[in-house]
């Protein structure tokens, strides 16, 4: 009872709070925004067929009834919460009837599937390459290895998506150029390989920057725990060099990184927006730069809190992890 009452519940309700603070600015901006969805849907419907003015207002009214714009701002405040405690967050303007979580969900799994390997992927790697040049910096492969990282780490992640595209699906076609996928949806061998075939570059590009980052953070938090009493008297003691790093070294630079490693998945909910955009990849980053172009302020507004959500859930689950990798926290 102790440990729910000083750990657990002061972090349920920080959570909570993130959580409701994120929602309502979500639902605040658009409304002060100078543009109206509305006005810009019946703009794009009387710019396809004449219609007449009557039925443009009988419309407009339908449409500010079905988006919950009806009312004063706190009586729209309260029936978005009710529709989003239901999971309803209306239908998409882009996609219309379609309900934007149908097309979230359609999403989903592209970005799940990409950011998710990328991103443990460059973590693992990062983290054991950087401290194992920590400890042997002075080996000629520790060298390279620093150098070609901090090389690599200032490139923008969507500059290396655009230059692995040209090369590897342009001048050089080796890869797909746009999509997740060929042939028809299935479990079947092709299709499951032209998954992981469309999905080679833009991973590849999310992993070398991610690493190279993840590589020099490791290295640098290792360097100051290699200095520390603790690794002189480890070495001193003849204890191995293996177990000296994994440990001692790793164990001690693992708390900011593990810190890192779960913002970093809670933000896949947004999805990578350049690296699909450029890959034509069909992710939430992919949708959510349709729902910008197409002012899709629906299904803007949905990726939006998915990302809100996923982060603060991140974060509440790093600090009940935390004294599983640092003895030193403790649950109090």
């Amino acid at each position: 009872m102790r440990l729910l009452v000083s750990y657990v519940l002061p972090r349920l309700l920080q959570w909570a709070v993130v959580i409701v603070v994120g929602v309502t600015v979500a639902f605040a901006v658009p409304r002060i925004s100078p543009t109206s969805p509305v006005d810009q849907m019946l703009g794009r419907m009387s710019g396809m067929t004449a219609t007449d003015p009557a039925a443009v207002a009988g419309l407009r009214s339908a449409i500010i009834a079905m988006y919950g714009l009806q009312g004063t701002p706190l009586e729209q405040y309260g029936r978005f919460w009710e529709h989003l405690l239901r999971g309803d967050l209306g239908p998409s303007l882009l996609a219309f009837p379609t309900p934007v979580t149908t097309m979230i969900w359609q999403a989903l799994p592209w970005t799940i599937g990409l950011l998710g390997i990328s991103t443990i992927l460059s973590w693992m790697l990062g983290v054991a390459l950087g401290t194992l040049s920590a400890y042997r910096p002075n080996a000629g492969w520790s060298r390279l290895l620093a150098n070609g990282m901090v090389t690599i780490q200032p490139i923008p992640y969507f500059i290396l998506a655009l230059v692995l595209v040209l090369v590897f699906a342009y001048y050089v076609p080796l890869f797909p150029l746009v999509g997740g996928a060929s042939g028809p949806p299935g479990l079947s061998l092709d299709y499951l390989g032209s998954i992981v075939w469309h999905g080679f570059l833009p991973a590849l590009s999310l992993v070398l920057v991610l690493t190279a980052f993840r590589f020099i953070v490791a290295r640098a938090l290792a360097s100051g725990v290699l200095s520390s009493d603790a690794v002189t008297f480890a070495e001193t003691a003849g204890i191995p060099r293996r177990r000296i790093v994994s440990r001692y070294v790793m164990r001690n630079t693992m708390l900011p990184q593990i810190t890192d490693l779960g913002l970093q998945i809670g933000a896949m909910f947004e999805g990578a927006l350049i690296t699909e955009v450029a890959f034509s990849y069909p992710g939430i980053g992919y949708r959510l730069f349709t729902a910008i172009l197409q002012s899709d302020y629906n299904l803007i507004l949905g990726v939006t809190l998915f990302s809100i959500v996923g982060i603060a859930t991140a974060a509440l689950l790093i600090d009940f992890a935390y004294p599983l990798f640092d003895p030193r926290v403790r649950y109090q």
